[in-house]
């Protein structure tokens, strides 16, 4: 059978912030898919790139005084850099900020536009009274407009998945101001997704996507599908919509197009032919791995936007769910929102590559990161059985027989490598934590061999030196078979087993014994997972976590017709203010506190989850009030736990007390999370 012309990708990272754990998760899904077809013979190629446009990125750029074009090219270094250190083996990583993406956004849009699938029409949208500017979708919070899930983005609702306008949200808020936003009148453009949806229909009804998209999608149809704004106005960061001034494409339809980018750019390195993959009478195949947070992009507004400009549509959108830690959603109070970076600090991608393998299925299923049962599988697994075949062989090998194998047992080599069809299936389906669980159960056949032939009693006997050389040279043997099985995951530790062997491992060679082959002196191939190191990886976690404890408001100034002067307290220097993390929260509510004269029940957010916080403000601010309003919090300050409840922040406020307690805000331009310099 002739190798398959294979193009994958995996969802753009954003270019605002660093990697976490979960994108690893999808990152490491796709590159184990990836090797496996390249393990197989087949041409397979993995592309992807930085999402680089958009507000978030334009204030952030703002906020640190450089510019978008600098943050993006740092950015992008940090998330290689992550993923190069997951061992993620991307052949191609560009940018959506790039001239290729330009191009094909600005065909993309002239092909539609001439086929009739673009309309223009005045909207009312969200407006800040405060910042005296339109607000982009991610700039505005509130309810969903069809789930009714609180604290949505002003685009699409994390919870249901459903994507809407932000003057549909319910109770919306402006994130830069905290005012009520206001509608004024401004000139959009929309995509017809409705011209699509007899094609749109066929194509989510076949293998394209998995069955729970596909329900997922049916509701959506039956709902009707809606014309999708895919305009924003100026001041954005991204490209300008041609002969339109001060209209921008929206980032969601030309962050998908970046696949393309970056394979065109891909193609130009390669001599590769862009058409072979993209056009619409491609015989390759086109794999997109995505979070199902973004479903709904992938799977009904591109397809049709492919279709639409004359372009070849996915074989097959893979969705995966999130990654939880202890069951739980990531928290950094309990340092569990782990960064990519932080993990590689401390341990071994490759426990995490196996671990995460051992979880995942073709259903999109959340993934949990339980961290007693990551070490104990590991350690089992991986040190304890495979590892271990090896290390209990090889010594006897490099000893006596100065590295020469001799007289394996063919039969049981046979039983092994006869589970590689099922082991391939297992691969190609996506179905990893089932390939993991053969693996395994074929590692305990060969250690119970060992057990069974017991290589070092037979060595305390002169007349059975061939038989040690024979038992251990097929423990060497069946060690190269699991290797080889493992290899797509595992690829590091791949290689230096190829080091040891000195063989190269592939599917094809699988049922070829080494036969009278000499190996390389054993070195260790993985070490033990250490629960203090992943204790350390929690804790520098908490480090970094965006969660402190409560202190009264600060008096600093009395009212201005009474100057006070108050004790200045022990000087500190430069460095010791340096430690100081302030951010930006937002209040999502608050609550009097029962039994309490002073405090106030805050929850905060801050960018990346809620935080509980009590503060002394009680005779200044009545809780409703503060709902929605920008606050200051010192993030670093560890917990503290109070009589009613543990407190993990500190609102920043001055004043004599009384009525006279000022709560610091920050300046224009401020969303929360961000850091006060």
């Amino acid at each position: 059978m002739a190798p398959r012309r294979i193009l994958v990708t995996s969802a753009l990272p954003y270019a605002n912030g660093p990697l976490h754990l979960g994108h690893m998760v999808e990152q490491i899904q796709t590159d184990i898919w990836v090797r496996f077809q390249k393990l197989r013979g087949n041409e397979c190629h993995y592309v992807c790139a930085s999402d680089a446009h958009g507000t978030p990125i334009m204030l952030k750029a703002e906020q640190e005084g450089i510019s978008p074009e600098s943050l993006i090219a740092r950015i992008q270094a940090s998330h290689q850099a992550d993923s190069a250190g997951f061992l993620v083996g991307f052949d191609n990583f560009h940018t959506t900020h790039s001239p290729e993406n330009r191009h094909y956004t600005e065909l993309f849009y002239e092909r539609l536009l001439a086929a009739g699938h673009i309309a223009r029409r005045p909207i009312q949208q969200a407006f800040d009274p405060v910042k005296n500017l339109f607000l982009p979708d991610r700039y505005i919070r509130g309810g969903c407009p069809r789930c009714s899930a609180p604290d949505q983005y002003g685009d699409s609702c994390e919870a249901c998945g459903a994507t809407y306008g932000p003057t549909d949200l319910k109770n919306p808020v402006s994130v830069l101001s905290g005012a009520t936003p206001v509608t004024r009148e401004s000139e959009h453009f929309f995509f017809r997704l409705g011209d699509f949806e007899q094609m749109l229909r066929e194509w989510t009804a076949g293998a394209s996507v998995q069955p729970e998209i596909a329900n997922k999608l049916n509701e959506w149809f039956e709902q009707g599908l809606q014309d999708w704004d895919i305009s924003r106005d100026a001041p954005y960061f991204g490209f300008e919509i041609p002969r339109e001034p001060g209209k921008y494409f929206y980032v969601w339809l030309e962050a998908p197009i970046g696949y393309m980018a970056s394979a065109q750019d891909y193609c130009n390195r390669t001599g590769l032919a862009f058409e072979d993959f993209w056009g619409v009478d491609s015989s390759a195949e086109l794999h997109h791995f995505i979070g199902k947070d973004i479903a709904y992009f992938h799977t009904l507004f591109w397809p049709a936007m492919l279709h639409g400009a004359g372009y070849r549509r996915p074989t097959a959108v893979h969705c995966h769910g999130f990654l939880t830690v202890n069951g739980q959603k990531m928290s950094k109070s309990r340092g569990t929102f782990v960064m990519a970076r932080s993990y590689l600090e401390h341990l071994d991608p490759e426990y995490f590559r196996y671990y995460i393998a051992g979880k995942l299925g073709p259903a999109v299923e959340d993934i949990d990161f339980s961290l007693e049962d990551f070490v104990q599988r590991v350690n089992s697994d991986l040190v304890g059985k495979v590892v271990n075949i090896a290390s209990r062989c090889a010594g006897f090998i490099g000893k006596r027989f100065d590295g020469k194998l001799g007289g394996a047992d063919t039969a049981l080599i046979a039983e092994l490598t006869a589970a590689a069809d099922t082991v391939a299936a297992h691969y190609e389906q996506r179905e990893y934590a089932k390939a993991m669980r053969v693996v395994m159960g074929l590692a305990d056949r060969a250690n119970q061999y060992i057990d069974q032939e017991k290589p070092w009693q037979l060595a305390k006997d002169p007349t059975q030196e061939q038989r040690v050389q024979a038992v251990c040279s097929t423990g060497i043997e069946l060690f190269r078979v699991l290797m080889t099985y493992l290899k797509p995951v595992l690829p590091a530790m791949a290689g230096r087993s190829e080091a040891f062997l000195q063989t190269t491992l592939t599917w094809d060679g699988l049922a070829a014994p080494l036969g009278t082959h000499t190996v390389a002196t054993f070195t260790p191939l993985m070490n033990r997972v250490d629960m203090d190191k992943v204790n350390a990886m929690i804790e520098s976690g908490k480090g970094t976590a965006e969660a402190a404890a409560v202190v009264a408001p600060v008096a600093a100034t009395a009212p201005a017709q009474a100057p006070q002067t108050l004790p200045v307290g022990p000087e500190i220097t430069i460095d010791d203010f340096a430690k100081i993390d302030l951010r930006v929260a937002r209040v999502a509510a608050a609550a009097h506190v029962e039994g309490a004269d002073k405090l106030i029940q805050l929850t905060l957010d801050l960018g990346e989850g809620e935080r509980n916080v009590f503060a002394g403000i009680k005779s200044a601010y009545a809780p409703e009030s503060l709902v929605g309003r920008l606050v200051v919090v010192v993030a670093n300050l560890a917990p503290r736990k109070m009589r009613f409840g543990l407190s993990q922040g500190m609102v920043l406020a001055a004043g004599p007390g009384g009525k006279e307690i000022f709560l610091l805000s920050p300046d224009s331009g401020a969303v929360p999370g961000m850091q006060v310099k």
